[in-house]
């Protein structure tokens, strides 16, 4: 559909609520944040504290939670896996990314930075593509783990082989990850999530001073994803999400910006439709241009697909 019928498509049903909508994309969209799962073949503990996403959930699913949507691209965020498994989980994921059947064109992997054995396990995973990236889940661990010596300068160390690093940390543990940054200038970050807001409770003020000096590194990216998963399950509505996302496009600015649908973990609040929905509504008053940075051109970019 070209970009100006879609648009009076889009206008008349704007009025509907996001749970409501079917929406088309007239710009095709990159998905720089969907995950890919199965704990019977690769165990991923924490799935057993989330029992409504604790099955698998495989590319098939995916393509039909997207159908529609042109979806074009996706990069696939490494899910946490239990540590013996990480390296299991990215070649399973290069395997993938080298069919024509699906949009995988990038993969951020599973590491451990905060070890000794760090670039020998890069070693094992290097030379593929689809490699764009590590990341290392930081929400559930202590503050000290991103703080450590060894952590940051494994980090440091990234720019070297040519990959970002994506950071997942609460919003309590910004000051951690703006710490991180600073001290790792040859790196391209991406915050995941916004920070990981406290939508649900409406937290604002911290929250907005700590993402205003992350985003004074020119370094770091934000990626617009989770924060759904984070409002109200049964009774969200885009203004809950509105001011989240507004301070971070008005922070990072139409080219730092991408966005994310956090696939499946967006199912615990909305449906990957939905959640499309919600933030083309949101940033409809933006123009096609400055969408088509969200949702597409930036994450090429970025993530060098």
């Amino acid at each position: 559909m070209a970009r100006g019928a879609w648009w009076l498509c889009y206008k008349a049903i704007e009025r509907l609520r996001p749970q409501e909508r079917v929406t088309e994309m007239s710009t095709p969209i990159v998905d720089t944040h969907q995950h890919l799962w199965d704990p019977e073949v690769i165990p991923c503990s924490w799935l057993k504290r989330v029992p409504s996403l604790n099955r698998a959930f495989g590319m098939s699913d995916y393509l039909e939670a997207t159908k529609g949507l042109g979806v074009v691209k996706s990069v696939h965020v490494e899910t946490d896996v239990d540590e013996p498994y990480m390296e299991q989980e990215t070649k399973a994921l290069f395997r993938l990314a080298d069919r024509n059947d699906n949009p995988l064109s990038g993969i951020v992997a599973s590491a451990r930075p905060e070890k000794d054995g760090f670039e020998q396990h890069l070693e094992k995973i290097l030379g593929h593509r689809a490699l764009k990236g590590i990341r290392r889940i930081l929400h559930t661990e202590p503050d000290e783990l991103g703080q450590g010596k060894t952590f940051i300068e494994n980090v440091g160390r990234l720019g070297s082989y040519g990959l970002s690093f994506d950071i997942c940390v609460l919003a309590r543990q910004l000051p951690v990850a703006i710490n991180l940054v600073s001290r790792c200038p040859d790196v391209t970050f991406i915050l995941d999530h916004c920070g990981v807001p406290q939508v649900k409770e409406r937290v604002l003020d911290t929250w907005r001073a700590d993402i205003t000096e992350m985003a004074k590194f020119a370094n770091v990216f934000g990626k617009i994803s989770g924060v759904v998963a984070y409002a109200d399950p049964a009774n969200w509505t885009k203004e809950d999400l509105r001011p989240y996302i507004e301070h971070m496009i008005e922070s990072f600015g139409w080219d730092r910006i991408m966005f994310g649908s956090d696939w499946p973990v967006c199912t615990l609040s909305a449906s990957y439709a939905q959640w499309v929905d919600a933030l083309q509504s949101i940033t409809s008053g933006a123009g096609l241009e400055n969408q088509g940075k969200l949702f597409h051109d930036n994450a090429v970019r970025v993530y060098r697909l």
